[in-house]
């Protein structure tokens, strides 16, 4: 009987903790949908920005940013890690924290000074763990990143770039590609070169599944402009939009291939709990039979003896 108990104790506390993910997965989902939206929104308007830029930027060779300078050697370089508050999601947060490592690393044999900013409690606590010190840490962007929160950022990374406190700013975070695909990547803000506008401003392919899906080229015609008051001006203006914008992108991709991790995590769990609550049952049924079948047989022994 005691087995039984035991079972049947454990099987309660599988069914418990199956309704904890259960609810996890729906609220998952909940955050995802809400993300998605405002990521959805914000790409259209980042690649139009990027493309406007790319466009100003082969028309107006005569005139340049700040932020456009490529500077070489790189002496300093800032690497911001974007990983999460939370976790229970997966393998999100450990694919974001072996790159931005990994990174860190490269830095370090290159001859590069790095400046380590980390955003996420779970990436705080992994740099901490793994001895690389910090210089400034960001726990308030949770699943709803505001552009006012982010811009503050952008400004002093603009700062520093253009006092020549860092050569380059390298951000680590999940890209969103679709619902069905994320990836952990490394992607070079600063300085904003044509070339990396240009990758922004083109939306992404899909691949062909055969010759009737392969789409004749569309070569883009060239747009004139007329500049008012002038192209420096206006590039001044523009330059630091888009970059803010991109970081902004950045942010946003995190926060939608969060809760998809959490999502499918949560999932994962839910239906490992199922198979438990099976297999537990099964095994319960068991006991009880067992069990049935040695007090019929005491029964059975014990009237025997009687006779």
């Amino acid at each position: 009987m005691a087995k039984a108990r035991a079972i049947v104790k454990r099987r309660k506390s599988v069914q418990n903790i199956r309704k904890i993910t259960r609810t996890m997965e729906l609220i998952a989902t909940a955050r995802f949908k809400k993300a998605l939206d405002r990521a959805t929104e914000a790409e259209a308007y980042t690649r139009k920005i990027a493309e406007l830029v790319a466009d100003l930027g082969s028309t107006a060779l005569e005139v340049s940013h700040p932020l456009l300078e490529v500077r070489d050697p790189v002496k300093k370089s800032l690497l911001l890690v974007l990983s999460s508050n939370r976790g229970l999601a997966g393998g999100y947060n450990g694919n974001i924290v072996r790159i931005a490592t990994r990174t860190h690393q490269d830095y370090e044999l290159n001859g590069i000074a790095p400046v380590l900013e980390v955003a996420g409690k779970r990436g705080i606590n992994f740099m901490k763990f793994r001895g690389i010190p910090a210089a400034t840490t960001y726990t308030q962007f949770e699943d709803r990143p505001q552009f006012d929160e982010v811009e503050v950022l952008a400004n002093k990374y603009i700062s520093m770039f253009i006092s020549g406190e860092i050569d380059r700013l390298d951000v680590v975070y999940t890209r969103f590609i679709n619902a069905a695909r994320q990836e952990a990547v490394v992607q070079t803000l600063l300085p904003m070169t044509t070339a990396q506008v240009g990758e922004a401003a083109t939306p992404a392919k899909k691949k062909a599944k055969g010759p009737e899906d392969v789409a004749t080229p569309v070569k883009k015609e060239r747009v004139p402009y007329e500049f008012v008051p002038d192209p420096k001006s206006i590039l001044e203006e523009i330059v630091p939009v888009s970059f803010k914008v991109r970081l902004f992108k950045c942010f946003l991709d995190a926060a939608v291939s969060e809760q998809i991790a959490r999502m499918v995590a949560m999932r994962g769990a839910t239906e490992n709990a199922d198979d438990m609550v099976k297999n537990l049952t099964r095994l319960y049924n068991r006991a009880r039979q067992a069990q049935i079948t040695r007090e019929l047989a005491e029964i059975i022994g014990g009237a025997a003896a009687l006779e």
